[in-house]
């Protein structure tokens, strides 16, 4: 059975279907403005686990119950809901703990910056850091706040407007310290 199509129809069908082919065009700008929305996260985690190693040794581990990560102008990732640092020796066992309720890291710059309920322990000394908010350099591994501080230690509690610390929290400085402490050592004026 041969079936016979007029010319008039073919042409009609021929022009609809290019018609259609070139209709269909889609203008990328509008579709970014439609699609693209600079406030809304390339990456959403719940439950982060990061682990920073050098020569297959971890160095840092992070935790954070939610997660949100942009690449748009900056590469930054929002740590919220809960958030712990643990800082390793190089035999593997930790040597402080940072933990806070947010936390922000600027990937390009090596920068996390903490605040709210911010606690920086270090085990083997037994003494904490409290304050609202601390910035640490993961460049120079220095730790470093300008907000009021706190640091509880088995000798005494020591006040300041800030501090300078290394991330194992072994050696600090207070900016502005006030407090008490009790010294080991009797010092005098000629040992200055």
């Amino acid at each position: 059975m041969k079936i016979n199509i007029s010319k008039n129809y073919f042409y009609l069908i021929f022009f609809f279907s290019i018609w259609i082919f070139y209709s269909c065009e889609n203008d990328i700008t509008s579709i970014q403005k439609i699609a693209f929305n600079n406030d809304t996260p390339d990456e959403s985690t719940k439950k982060l686990h990061i682990i920073y190693s050098d020569s297959s040794y971890a160095q840092i581990e992070i935790y954070a119950e939610n997660s949100e990560t942009f690449h748009n102008k900056r590469h930054i990732t929002k740590m919220y809901d809960s958030l712990r640092v643990n800082f390793f020796s190089k035999d593997g066992s930790i040597t402080s703990t940072l933990s806070a309720l947010y936390g922000e890291i600027d990937h390009d710059k090596g920068i996390i910056t903490v605040r709210d309920s911010v606690r920086l322990k270090n085990f083997a000394k037994n003494q904490t850091l409290q304050t609202e908010k601390l910035i640490w350099n993961q460049k120079d591994s220095m730790i470093y706040s300008v907000s009021q501080v706190i640091v509880k230690t088995p000798k005494g509690n020591l006040y300041g407007a800030g501090i300078k610390t290394k991330q194992d929290f072994s050696h600090y400085e207070i900016l502005q310290p006030k407090g008490s402490i009790i010294l080991e050592k009797e010092l005098k004026f000629e040992d200055l």
